[in-house]
């Protein structure tokens, strides 16, 4: 009798069987934070939507309340970085070689200079993602941070003098070719072997025949001279001299 009271009277501390607090709530910004956290990690073709559940501890399918799509997710991944870029232009132009008629805007400073600056920065916070530098081709942002590089933009070219023809549309040029140049130069950089293709290719254009590519061999060495620096340079130089001396189609004189 007594034994049997004994074994009744002890009752054991109820042990719950919820061994970690609970999950925070879902939202767009926790989602993209947590994206932007796996590509700095594994790479942007790590960002998925099956991954990002996994590391949310979610199903996908609720993930698709916030995001459409893997490639809105890549897009806002990419407007969360473009709040890297530095979009004050106070570098302005380093060595002094404005143009003519570009002096103007705040404190005096070279709009072109400063336009410049905005854009290499966009290039090279794209170079430090070679992946989503490739992505940026085809999936636009539609953040915060693209609207604020979108408006910065607009502001230091149509100090320009140049229509708002111009500007509008030279705004998706100026992206475009920076992007393009980001993807193209990061693809190169992170091959298996850069250094051998480029020294390939630079060999096969010294090798041409003269007979029959006069062409080719009459802009050699210029074909392969410069430096990354100084085509890019170049380039958004002769963008934006475009931009600004060539009217719209359509666009009243």
């Amino acid at each position: 009798m007594f034994a049997t009271m004994s074994v009744v009277g002890v009752r054991r501390e109820p042990v719950s069987r919820r061994e970690r607090p609970a999950k925070p709530a879902l939202s767009r910004r926790g989602i993209v934070d947590t994206a932007v956290r796996i590509m700095r990690a594994e790479g942007l073709e790590k960002v998925t939507m099956r991954r990002l559940a996994q590391e949310l501890d979610t199903g996908p399918a609720s993930l698709y309340v916030y995001v459409a799509n893997t490639a809105e997710l890549h897009a806002a991944v990419l407007d969360a970085l473009l709040g890297e870029v530095d979009l004050t232009g106070r570098e302005g132009d380093k060595d002094g070689k404005g143009d003519r008629g570009d002096r103007g805007g705040e404190d005096g400073k070279d709009w072109r200079g400063q336009l410049r600056a905005v854009m290499t920065s966009y290039t090279l916070v794209l170079f430090e993602h070679p992946q989503l530098a490739r992505s940026a081709l085809v999936a636009r942002p539609s953040g915060e941070n693209y609207l604020r590089l979108v408006e910065r933009i607009l502001d230091l070219l149509s100090r320009s003098g140049a229509s708002r023809e111009q500007v509008a549309w030279g705004v998706d040029k100026l992206l475009q070719d920076a992007t393009a140049t980001a993807a193209e130069q990061a693809t190169r950089e992170h091959g298996p072997h850069p250094e051998d293709d480029w020294r390939a290719a630079v060999g096969v254009l010294h090798a041409v025949d003269e007979t029959t590519h006069p062409a080719i061999s009459a802009h050699i060495p210029h074909l392969v001279s410069g430096t990354a620096e100084d085509r890019m340079r170049w380039s958004f130089d002769v963008l934006v001299n475009g931009i600004t001396g060539t009217s719209v189609p359509g666009q009243a004189d």
